[in-house]
């Protein structure tokens, strides 16, 4: 049977999984009284919840008599890592656009990690529906992503369709026809797509993917360049040096259809396939027959940018809602992360209980912690830090991203003022359509954490921010922090509503009544600079005396609600926060304030 392998990039929420949904719909991938659930490539539980993909997925479709391998790719910059090795196993990339937003930073991102492999891309405008559609312009600004791009006169010769995914059609006119379905798209692959290259030579697999198969064990997807493999044949892995990693025997063949992965008996060259039966291939390895000397050539990957240092709870309530709370569960567990992300690094800290975890951004990490605490980890982790490079001459380098803000005209001012406190560069203001206009800085990572949460209170909820890697680049100086200090529980044990009540003079709570806290926890905010203890457990002192007043009436401020993300980039360097499967509590590093004074004053050198 013919084939095309082809990939689907997009900027997060332009509709590239619903899009899939209908392609797998209309070749017949699944009958129609199937049940199936809406975004079916979306498969664990986060995915579904934030309505984003994380991980790349393939899947196949049959039209015309030619299989149609499709890979969908996740948009945020965060899973870049997935992105870069995808694009290696396609021959074409269909790049949808939303047809009011226009191409954004992640299109941006995944376009260029096309075009710079030489993928000739179809661009989809979708949405065409929407009432705010500006079907000319968006046609015209992705012209010039690409050109801006460095795009080759063949590139940019890219044919057009319009369409609407979740309406289920695709043509040649943003009109219309609008009864023919997806036929217009599965079409315009088989005509503008090549046939997948095939090289000479003995039996060649680049691994794409990698996941842990509790029955098959370690499974890797990827192409196969050159040549065919069967089941029980003897293989060897080469890394990207040409090293050989391991040798074995191929246990298991799997090939996409459809939403199935079915067993074959035979991987052919040009098809994208899972194997199963090696212990130690990698991402990025080679997989070849034993004569074979020199590894296919790999992507690199886009370095880590932003750390955070996974800890053992060691709080009073530690085990007492996680069953997975030792450092040989936490290691383990983070290890077997970064075996299957690339993106990803973990090092075990000097002490040995600590582990670091450097990742793409605060969505990556956040998504991992989340993932942990579901499957019932206890952890304490720190403010997220960025990863700066020392040059030899002893500057020091930062990561630089671009940022682009849509925000309404009217909130426009008060953005510019809070990324300039970020020591972010505006480079361009200009109307994206409906009062609103488009803000591009170049910002420092280290000024953008938590500021997602703080630019949603500025603008109302109406601004959308996002962002991208650009560059290291010269330390740009001190930024601002957190400007006031916080409430610390003195005392251990459960929050009183009349102790609260009495103590909402010195700032917002983040408890409830009745919530247990510990000694060194963070219960509030305080109103002032410093740290202050409070005792949150202190109830009313009971008399037999009975007043003419009526007895006071405790109505509480609601609390600050502290959500993961939120609460990470809330925490200063000496604070912590610790996640278990139920809760999300702040706390001090040093949960002793005999402890903090020491650390205090030997930080001032004043021991």
């Amino acid at each position: 049977m013919k084939l095309r392998n082809i990939a689907i990039i997009a900027h997060v929420d332009h509709g590239k999984t619903t899009l899939v949904d209908k392609l797998l719909q209309q070749s017949g991938a699944f009958r129609d009284n199937q049940r199936v659930a809406e975004r079916v490539m979306d498969s664990n539980d986060l995915e579904k919840e934030r309505g984003i993909t994380i991980l790349a997925k393939a899947t196949s479709v049959v039209w015309k008599d030619v299989r149609i391998n499709i890979v969908d790719t996740p948009g945020h910059a965060d899973f870049g890592g997935e992105v870069e090795r995808i694009l290696s196993m396609v021959d074409s990339a269909i790049v949808l656009v939303d047809a009011a937003e226009g191409p954004m930073p992640q299109t941006k991102f995944v376009v260029g990690k096309a075009l710079k492999i030489g993928l000739k891309p179809i661009v989809c405008i979708n949405k065409v529906d929407r009432p705010d559609a500006r079907v000319t312009e968006v046609v015209n600004e992705v012209f010039d992503l690409f050109a801006a791009l460095d795009a080759t006169d063949e590139q940019l010769d890219f044919p057009i369709i319009y369409g609407s995914a979740k309406q289920g059609w695709v043509a040649d006119a943003p009109e219309g026809p609008q009864d023919q379905g997806m036929a217009a798209l599965f079409d315009i692959v088989l005509k503008h797509v090549p046939e997948p290259k095939i090289e000479e030579g003995s039996f060649r697999l680049l691994g794409t993917l990698l996941e842990a198969n509790p029955y098959l064990g370690r499974m890797v997807t990827g192409r196969v360049f050159a040549g065919s493999v069967k089941p029980n044949q003897q293989v060897k892995v080469l890394d990207r040096e040409g090293k050989v990693v391991e040798q074995g025997r191929v246990s298991k063949i799997l090939a996409f259809r459809g939403i199935e992965r079915q067993p074959i008996d035979e991987a052919e060259a040009g098809d994208i396939v899972a194997i199963a039966g090696l212990e130690k291939f990698n991402v990025a390895d080679t997989l070849c027959a034993m004569d074979v000397t020199v590894p296919l050539q790999a992507q690199p990957i886009d370095p880590p940018t932003l750390s955070m240092t996974f800890m053992v709870n060691d709080s009073p309530l530690a085990g007492t809602e996680g069953d997975k709370v030792t450092s040989r569960m936490i290691r383990a567990r983070l290890y077997k992360e970064a075996e299957g992300n690339v993106a990803l690094r973990v090092e075990d800290s000097p002490g040995g209980d600590n582990f670091i975890v450097s990742g793409r951004g605060e969505l990556q990490l956040g998504i991992l912690i989340e993932t942990m605490r579901r499957e019932g980890f206890e952890l304490s982790i720190s403010r997220p830090r960025v990863v700066f490079q020392r040059m030899e001459d002893g500057s020091v380098l930062e990561p630089i991203e671009e940022v682009v803000i849509d925000v309404d005209e009217e909130h426009s001012g008060v953005v510019v003022q809070k990324m300039a406190e970020r020591k972010a560069d505006l480079l361009e203001m200009r109307p994206s359509g409906g009062n609103r206009l488009r803000l591009v800085f170049h910002a420092p990572t280290r000024g953008l954490i938590g500021y997602q949460g703080e630019l949603l209170t500025d603008t109302k909820g109406t601004a959308i921010m996002n962002r991208l890697f650009h560059e290291y680049a010269p330390h740009k100086g001190e930024i601002q922090g957190r400007r006031n200090g916080v409430l610390i529980s003195n005392e251990q044990g459960e929050a009183v509503a009349y102790a609260m009540w009495k103590l909402e003079d010195r700032g917002p709570m983040m408890i409830e009544p009745g919530w247990k806290v510990y000694r060194g926890m963070i219960v509030g905010e305080h109103t002032r600079e410093n740290d202050l203890e409070i005792n949150v457990l202190k109830g009313k002192q009971l008399t037999n005396i009975r007043t003419q007043s009526k007895d006071e009436a405790v109505r509480l401020t609601p609390p600050i609600r502290m959500t993961l993300e939120k609460a990470l980039a809330y925490i200063e360097d000496d604070e912590r926060v610790e996640v278990t499967p139920k809760s999300i509590r702040l706390r001090k590093g040093l949960l002793d304030p005999n402890d903090r004074k020491r650390a205090e004053r030997s930080k001032d050198g004043s021991i």
